[in-house]
């Protein structure tokens, strides 16, 4: 890039902060524009699109958040729920006149993606799409599994600033074709802006939205067909789906979980009550016990005393503690120094404490294993030495 380009670059940049400063100054009580987008109405049935032709809606057996249209001669119109709407043109082909405007342009082959929605790489991984991600707003030793880590070794896959700081300049001269970012972006709506601004699409991933597990890893389809992978995005959903359905007939055990970690200010951190990981849980066999949990931010994550946290969770079957957020409890004494209460348990004196792997929240794409390990762990006398994600705290 010339030392010209980059000029404009940061000015524009530095235009484009001052421009949201002063707006933000003198708003008072508007909404963050990031949430008033979130608020719009959802699409019920395929657009209709001057000079397309439907074809078909592809099909999706748990996904609620988003849809995608197939037009003929490989046209592919993405909605994303309370989201964006974007039309995937194919190579050789051409924008259709009067598109309405709110519709963003994406043009194949998607390459060079800055994923900000780093739990999405694991999918990208699963149907070989790794290729089409170049950047990522997680350094090496942010990842929590090996795949990212080896990529980023090899030089194919690099860090390009986190999603509140993007190295602007990387993602222009990596040529980077799409930014996906989670809803933390909201957080900071200036920061997509600017990265629209620079002729870079941006598409926010809803995936967290998704109360079944199934639901959150079927994002894989949405993906597949954005970078034409939708043969081996079907495929391995299917196979993990699979998964499930073999043990979906199975009685429910009406045994409880209590699933949670410490914070650092000595709080129980569980998980909201409509959240993927309660109906991971009863979709193995099980009943999560914080069955009243909520929010009123909507937030998936609920934090209590330890009191309350007690009163709840005395008499839980099972105790799984989140290492996915607290990786630092690796045995038992790990957990009861957390605080002595914890020695109270039902589950505690019964032996029934369990951890999940670091990479949980990461691995997008082992709902389906996730949830045979809790099968396993709920209805095995010895489930030990057959789970693969869940670990015994001893």
């Amino acid at each position: 890039m010339t030392r010209t380009k980059k000029s404009i670059i940061l000015l524009l940049i530095f235009c484009m902060v001052m421009c949201f400063s002063l707006t933000s100054c003198g708003g008072g009580g508007e909404t963050d524009p990031g949430i008033e987008q979130q608020q719009e109405g959802t699409v019920a049935s395929a657009p209709e699109i001057e000079g397309l032709s439907y074809r078909s809606e592809i099909e999706k057996d748990y996904a609620t958040q988003f849809s995608v249209y197939i037009y003929e001669g490989g046209y592919k119109y993405f909605h994303i729920v309370d989201g964006d709407d974007f039309l995937l043109i194919p190579e050789g082909g051409t924008v259709p006149e009067g598109l309405d405007l709110s519709v963003t342009v994406l043009q194949a082959p998607v390459e060079n993606i800055y994923l900000a929605a780093t739990a999405q790489m694991a999918l990208f991984l699963s149907m070989g799409g790794e290729d089409s991600v170049r950047m990522s707003s997680l350094k090496q030793d942010g990842w929590t599994y090996d795949e990212p880590k080896d990529l980023m070794d090899e030089g194919k896959f690099v860090y390009a600033g986190k999603y509140s700081e993007p190295d602007y300049e990387m993602l222009l001269d990596e040529e980077c074709g799409l930014a996906i970012e989670s809803t933390m972006i909201y957080h900071t709506p200036e920061v997509k802006e600017m990265i629209e601004e620079l002729g870079i699409p941006v598409l926010v991933d809803r995936s967290s939205y998704e109360s079944n597990p199934l639901g959150r890893m079927e994002w894989i389809k949405f993906y597949g067909e954005l970078i034409g992978k939708s043969d081996e995005a079907k495929a391995f959903f299917d196979e993990q789906k699979a998964k499930v359905e073999a043990i979906e007939d199975f009685a429910n055990t009406e045994k409880t979980v209590a699933f949670f970690y410490i914070s650092t200010d000595g709080k129980a951190v569980v998980r909201s009550s409509d959240d993927y990981i309660p109906t991971m849980i009863d979709m193995a066999g099980a009943r999560y016990i914080f069955k009243d949990a909520m929010d009123e931010t909507g937030k998936s994550s609920v934090p209590m005393t330890i009191e309350a946290f007690y009163d709840i969770a005395a008499d839980a079957d099972y105790i799984v503690y989140n290492a996915s957020i607290d990786s630092s409890v690796l045995t038992m004494n790990d957990l009861l120094a957390k605080d002595p209460i914890m020695s109270e348990l039902k589950a505690v004196k019964e032996g029934n404490c369990w951890s999940t792997g670091s990479s949980m929240y990461q691995r997008t794409d082992i709902a389906g294993d996730m949830i045979l390990d809790f099968h396993t762990l709920f209805t095995e006398e010895d489930p030990e030495s057959k789970l693969a994600y869940i670990t015994k705290l001893n």
